[in-house]
């Protein structure tokens, strides 16, 4: 008897309501497809708390706690301590998501560098990897990071969607690089799907970044976008590289675990 592939989906925002407000059957959904296993993101504090909350009703789920560059504005003035605070709950296994976006400018670039540099502390600090999120700011995250190169060897490039080049770049910095249904869009996926070859399998992660990001080679395309959805985009990315399902599955799925310590 041959067994479905096991995924697991190092990418879902479970605490917005698209998706929390349905969590049990969303849930259900994608251990149906064999995706057995959930990273949550948060993007804010409140977000964190949520997401360890969900985490102890269901333990197949991680979680991250952090604050995303939209976000830098409205952090607290005590982030460090109540971020090291959320941190202590077993169910947290990043610091993020964080990062830059020069892109959107939500939140000035200056607040945007200075929440960024203090939740990288607080991963030396403890010892967590880092979930990142960049947009155009390339050159200032590089920075960052290679200041931090020697403390922080844990670092995931969240949601990857430009090309060789920017790939060649954050490998160089360690990091592992996040795959979504970006490289789905035949629009503007394009540098993307030409880079997936290029990224090292043991540094190869999947997410759906659901609800958002539905893979457009989805038929019919569903509106929400959801963890059950990942070996859609595994299907992807594993012809594009050339190599069965079930290869990709194992890497992507011992990749994750391996990221997040467990």
């Amino acid at each position: 008897m041959t067994l479905s592939p096991q995924w697991f989906d190092a990418g879902v925002n479970l605490t917005h309501p698209r998706l929390y407000d349905d969590v049990e059957a969303v849930l259900q959904r994608a251990a149906d497809a064999g995706v057995t296993g959930q990273l949550v993101i948060a993007t804010n504090l409140s977000e964190a708390r949520t997401a360890c909350e969900l985490a102890e009703r269901y333990p197949q789920l991680m979680v991250t706690a952090g604050v995303h560059p939209h976000d830098a504005s409205a952090a607290p003035a005590d982030l460090q301590q109540q971020l090291i605070e959320i941190a202590q709950h077993p169910a947290v296994v990043a610091i993020g998501e964080c990062g830059l976006d020069f892109n959107r400018d939500f939140s000035p670039r200056d607040v945007q560098l200075k929440i960024f540099e203090q939740q990288l502390e607080v991963a030396a600090e403890l010892d967590l990897p880092v979930y990142l999120h960049e947009r155009d700011a390339f050159t200032q995250q590089k920075e960052l990071l290679q200041k931090y190169s020697e403390k922080i060897q844990r670092k995931l490039a969240h949601c990857f969607t430009s090309g060789c080049a920017e790939v060649k770049e954050y490998l160089k910095l360690g990091c592992y690089i996040g795959i979504t249904g970006w490289v789905c869009d035949e629009r503007r996926g394009e540098a993307l799907r030409k880079a997936v070859p290029e990224i090292p399998l043991e540094r190869l992660i999947l997410e759906t970044d659901a609800p958002f990001l539905v893979p457009r080679t989805l038929r019919p395309r569903p509106s929400v976008n959801e963890p059950c959805w990942l070996p859609e985009i595994a299907r992807v990315v594993a012809d594009l590289r050339g190599i069965s399902s079930a290869e990709l599955a194992t890497a992507t799925r011992r990749n994750s675990y391996s990221f997040f310590g467990r």
